[in-house]
Formats: C-alpha cells, structure tokens, sequence
C-alpha cells in the first residue's frame, strides 16, 4: 500500500510503498476515503523539517532539553548517533481520515465490514491507504454524511474540546482569535451553543469566511475593527470567553485576549501559540487560563487508546470517542458545515507536489483532502441520502369579498429603511390618487425623517395603532427579513391589504402561519415584492420572444458582489441565508419566464466561498439554471439572463437591453434588440406598484397569484434542503 511520509532530517516528503499493517484485536482495519491535510499542524511540521539544524533547534525546545538530559546520562557520542537515527528516519504524516471498514479484529462488536467510519488518531489515522484503528479511536459515520465531511472528524473534536473547556452559555459574548481550520469551527460550534462570537485574523477572506458561518463580526487584530465590536456586543464589559486558535511566535494573541475579556473571563488555548502572560493583565482581572488537550479526554493514555479501556460515562462525560461521534452527529444535523472550509480536494498520488504547494503558499487554503480513487466514488454514492421531497403548501382559502378602496388609496409603511426610501416611496409620493397615511418605524427619528421627505401624514412607533385604523387600505411591510413573515401576518388579520418586500418567509414555519393567517381570516389579499417581472423592457422582450411549444433552457447569472463588512445581510442566524433573503427574486422572474412553477430543486456550492448553483426542474422538462455568485467583479453587469426554446434565443442585460434571435427558418422573423437604452435600470418597481395600487383601489385580482407566491418561496427555501442533503429536492404540491 501507499503511504505519506517525511525524513524530518532532509525535509524529503515522499509517497511509499509499505506493508499493509495487521488487523491487530481491538480495532478495525480501515481502507481510506478522504484524509484530511490540518494546514496548522501539519504544515508547522512540513516546515520544521525543512529548516537548519539550528533552526529545528530553535523551534522545539523541548526537545533539545531531553538531548541535553541524554547528553548528561550517556555521553556525546551515544547522544548524537541517537538523535541522527531518529532524524534521519521516515515519520508519517496525518490524524483524520473518513474509510470503509476492511476487516474487523477481535473483540469489535460495533462495526462490520463495509461500515463507514471516522478515525482519529497521528499514528493511526495517517495518510495511507489503509490503516488499523483501535476502538477508541473511531466512530460510525451517521448515515447520509458525505465521507468527506466526516474525514473532518479529528479536527472537529478538537474544537469541540476546545469550546467544552471554555464552558459556555447562552446569551454569552467569545472572541476567538486565529480563524484557521480549527479557529473556523470553534465559530461554528459556539454559534450553534447560542454565543455570539467576534473573530480576530489578519487575513480579510478568513474574516469574511467566518462572519458567513455565524460570527457576529470579524477584523484584523491589529485594527480597531475587533475592539469595537467587542464593546458594541458586551456593552463595554468585554468578553466572557477568548479562544486562542492562533499559532506563531507573535504574543499578540494573548495580550489582545487580557484586553479584551471580561474581569473574572476565561482564555482558552487550543493552538500552539507563544504564551508569555502579561502577569498585571491577567492578575488584575483574575482571568481564568485553561488548556484544551487535543481531542478530549483519553488522549495520551495509552490504556484509553490502545488498549480500549473506556472510561465510565458518569465520571468523564465526554471522551476522544464521544466527542468524535458528538461531532459527527452536529454534521450530519446540519448544526456544523465543513463544506466552505474546503479550499481543495486533491488526489493522493499528487500528495508531495500538494504539501509544497501549500508551503510555499501557491495553494492558499484553510482545509485540503486527500481523495483516494479505489473507494471515493463508492463510498460517496453509499452516503448519498435519499431523495428528498417537501410540501408546497396549499392555498386553502374562501376569500371574503375584496373592500373597494376610497380614492386617494390610503397606504402605511412598516419600516422605512434605504430600499423603501430609495425604490418604492418615490415612485409612490408621486402617484396620483394616493395618499402616504402613517409611517412606522421602531425608532423615532427615522420616522420623522420619512414624514419630511414623502409627505406622510402621521409618523409613530405604535404599530397596532396602524393595524387597528379602518381608513388604512394597505399595508407595506419592508423591515428586515426576520421580521417580514410575523408582520405580514398581523396585517393580514387586521384586514388588510399587503405588500411585502422579499422574502416573505425564512423558514417553512414562518411560510405555514402566514397561510394559516390567509386561511383563518379569509384575507387572500397579499403581494410580495418580486419586481423583475413588471420590467418594461423584460416584458417587451417576452412579446416578442412569443409562446413556446417545448421545453426551455433558462440561464441566470446573478454577479450579487461582496457585502460590505457588517452589513446585517451578514446576520445568517437571524436575517436567514443571504440567498434566502434574495433569491426568491430570480426564482420568481424564471418562473414567470416559463409561465409555470418549479416541481424539484437542486443546489451545489463551491467549496470556499458562497457562490451557488441552483437547477430548476418545471412540469413541461424546462430548466432554470440560477448561478448566484458573490465573488465576481464589481465592473461586471449584475444580471444576465439568457432563455432557449424552440429554435429562439432571449437575452436580458442587467435590465439595460435586451434583444431576442430567430433560427433563419423562422418565417417573417429577424433578430429584435431593445431600440433605445433606458435612462436608467428599471427593474419594474414602479409598474409593480402602479398594478398593487390598482388591485386595492379596484378590488380586483392581486399582481401575482397566491399560490405562484408560495411556490416561489417554497423554491427558495429548498435551496438550503438541497445544499445539506446533497440531493435534489421535489417540490410536492400538498393536497
């Protein structure tokens, strides 16, 4: 078998042949899948090796402590021919790996043969194509957990350790410094545990990176940025826990920890960082130094490790096995995603030329599997999970007879942030025939302010006020997302008519109980803000595109861009993915597009980053493809759209021109392109409104059906659904 190995002498990195190991009792032999690269620990080691004798000195010493010691019991010479051999030996590489059980030793009883399983261990869990595992050292992977995810089992149960000794609550505010592969799922884990976190790292991707998987805010150390986030969430008080996750010789870290923790807070060391305490710091607010050993309890014991002793649940809660397996389980539920951390997944073979890719920092990345081809496609397909399906709920409403409005139309606002100032409330203060009744904000001034610009005729903060005036027609709803469902369906009890900015729902609870509102008041009368669908120049270039006969192939390419750096569209835990909250845009205008709704969706994310892939399957075999990337150019049109059928080609250019092709048999037909470009985008809010104050002064039919605002939404949820199950999910219309 094959075998990653470094002569810690030379710094030679070579992949070997070498015996397959004994299937020994007490442990498994296991053929790996994915092996997992720690760009922490790992590459610290790659680097050692690489240095003077001098420098290999400097760096441990530790050990040139013991050579001393061995100098002073068996002389130079011993000492050296000692210490030579052991340079100049091979060592192997690796502690975290996802394989298939190949044999079963005696006295296991709790895997089979083909089981799939997580092991730890860096004499155990090597990069090697097979290794033997005693029993302490592995956990069964829960079904439907793609190997690869669970090749992270290792470094996951150090974090996990890690955050168990730093005890936390919820509500508490943590600072974790170093956002590297271990400082990314210390992030994660705390969120999970409800702690707001802040982060520290000098690289910008790495922030951002962590802010996306739940921190609250993230900044180079160095800056001021991390500082004043900590005094904004603690109220000046200062942390109650900081995780040091950094490696290096810089005592930053620890000085910034003393800074910035609470008196009486606690500082967790997970990383191999220097440690010179700032003795008046520390002393002066008692902070509480603790220490996080590897995986957990057992490690370095070799009766816990190799003899499989187990220690008895009431007196060690969670062990190395336990906290593997607790790990595993948090992946499998969706509570930890280890998907953005991976920066590349490289074959096995090409193991040397990838470690000195990432040493000489060609290959930038924060996690790197080792694929190994003889079991990665079986293992992956034996974890794929079943096929998914969710309920598009049903519309199930007798409306009550629509109320005529009185002219003017008389409208209230809910919110009054920059998209309803700058999109929606110009386009209104200057329609006819309606009046801007009352604005409500949660804030004061903000209120006055809209009263000043639009000519509002009252301004409060007293919400039910708004719901319980008979004179109000309508009600729009354009506060952040978290808020939209719960507002929408108060409104929508009270009678009225609403208008709802994307999206109308973060999640299939919040989209069932404004339903059940529509259902229990018999008050169908919603709008939600899709726009793109009233665009003059889409509808112009959709007339002459004409109908179709067959199938269509749709393709959008959203360029969305980077968020500035605290944008609250940043907040995932509570504002909802950041898909979620606009997507439903693109959604919607395919939909339209197809004249049908979405029956399945699958979606896929590059590893890294938060660019997505979204098919959409439609009753007639169209497809919808919807690339939403936030990593492009900011110079690049934001939206392009192109549509395919029939022998004619639709294309949209960021709402700027549109143009549409006729195959030459097409008879009387020639290529039409937009005869003049708009002053500026119109993306369609001002129609869109013109329609919606129409339906409520008239009484009749609302801009877009009920039930195409639901499956739209239902859509957008799923994307999530797909992208943890890896699987595409249909979209089953409930009875």
């Amino acid at each position: 078998m094959k075998q990653v190995v470094q002569n810690y002498k030379s710094g030679e990195l070579a992949v070997l042949d070498v015996p397959v190991p004994g299937c020994k009792p007490g442990g498994v032999l296991v053929r790996s899948a994915f092996s997992l690269i720690s760009t922490g620990t790992e590459l610290m080691k790659v680097s050692e090796a690489g240095m003077s004798m001098l420098g290999k000195a400097r760096s441990r010493p530790d050990q040139v402590a013991k050579v001393m010691q061995s100098v002073a019991t068996n002389g130079v010479p011993a000492t050296y021919r000692k210490v030579m051999g052991k340079l100049d030996s091979y060592t192997p590489l690796g502690y975290s790996l996802c394989g298939v059980v190949e044999q079963v030793g005696a006295g296991i009883d709790d895997v089979k043969v083909g089981d799939l399983v997580a092991c730890a261990g860096n004499e155990h869990a090597l990069h090697a194509e097979l290794n033997w595992v005693p029993k302490n050292l592995y956990s069964p992977v829960p079904d439907g957990l793609a190997p690869r995810h669970a090749a992270f089992g290792t470094v996951g149960s150090i974090a996990l350790q890690g955050v168990r000794q730093g005890e936390p609550q919820l509500g508490e505010v943590a600072l974790v410094i170093g956002l590297g592969l271990i400082g990314q799922l210390v992030v994660q884990l705390l969120t999970a545990a409800g702690v707001r976190v802040v982060g520290a790292d000098p690289d910008p991707s790495r922030c951002e990176l962590a802010e996306r998987l739940g921190a609250a805010a993230c900044g180079d150390p160095a800056s001021t940025a991390v500082e004043n986030a900590v005094a904004e969430l603690t109220d000046g008080h200062g942390v109650d826990q900081v995780y040091l996750a950094a490696g290096g010789g810089s005592n930053q870290p620890v000085e910034l920890a003393a800074k910035l923790c609470r008196d009486r807070g606690r500082v967790i060391d997970i990383g191999k960082c220097r440690l010179d305490l700032p003795w008046n710091a520390y002393y002066e607010k008692e902070l509480d130094v603790r220490f996080s050993r590897s995986y957990g309890p057992g490690r370095y014991d070799p009766s816990y490790e190799l003899e499989g002793r187990d220690y008895p649940i009431g007196y060690v809660r969670w062990t190395e096995r336990r906290n593997l397996a607790c790990f595993l389980d948090l992946l499998a539920r969706g509570r930890v995603d280890v998907e953005p951390l991976i920066s590349h997944i490289a074959d096995f073979d090409d193991a040397v030329e990838t470690y000195r890719r990432l040493k000489d920092g060609e290959l930038k990345a924060v996690a790197v599997l080792f694929r190994y081809p003889e079991l990665t496609a079986e293992a992956e397909e034996e974890a794929q999970p079943a096929a998914v399906s969710v309920a598009v709920p049903a519309v199930k409403v007798q409306p009550s007879p629509a109320r005529l409005a009185k002219s003017p139309v008389r409208l209230a606002f809910i919110g009054a942030g920059n998209y309803a100032t700058s999109m929606l409330l110009p386009h209104l203060a200057q329609r006819e025939g309606v009046e801007l009744s009352t604005v409500v904000t949660t804030t004061a001034l903000s209120a006055a302010n809209a009263q000043r610009k639009f000519g509002f005729a009252e301004a409060t903060t007293d919400l039910d006020a708004v719901l319980d005036d008979k004179s109000v027609d309508a009600v729009f709803v354009v506060t952040r997302h978290s808020s939209h469902a719960e507002l929408t369906r108060k409104a929508l009890l009270a009678g009225k008519t609403v208008f709802v900015e994307k999206p109308l729902a973060l999640s299939e609870d919040e989209l069932a109980g404004v339903l059940a509102a529509v259902e229990e008041s018999g008050n169908d009368r919603l709008q939600v803000g899709f726009n793109r669908r009233f665009s003059p120049l889409l509808h112009e270039a959709r007339e002459r595109f004409g109908a179709r006969t067959g199938p269509a192939n749709l393709r959008y390419l959203v360029n969305a861009g980077r968020l500035d750096h605290g944008s609250w569209y940043l907040q995932q835990s509570s504002e909802g993915s950041r898909f979620v909250g606009e997507g439903g845009h693109f959604v919607d205008t395919a939909s339209w597009l197809l004249d049908a709704d979405p029956v399945s969706v699958y979606a896929t994310a590059p590893s890294g980053n938060e660019d997505l892939q979204i098919v959409l399957r439609y009753p007639d075999g169209s497809t919808a493809t919807i690339s939403y990337v936030t990593s492009g150019p900011s110079a690049f049109p934001k939206e392009t759209l192109d549509l395919i059928a029939d022998g004619r080609a639709l294309r949209l250019d960021d709402f700027v021109r549109a143009s549409v092709y006729f195959d030459k048999s097409t008879a009387g037909q020639k290529r039409w392109v937009s005869s003049r470009l708009p002053k500026a985008r119109d993306k369609g809010q001002n129609a869109e409104l013109a329609a919606f104050v129409k339906a409520v002064r008239t009484g009749g039919p609302m801009p877009v059906p009920l039930g195409s605002l639901v499956a739209t939404t239902a859509a957008t949820l799923a994307v999530q659904t797909a992208l943890a199950s890896g699987a595409p999910v249909t979209l089953a219309r409930a009875l």
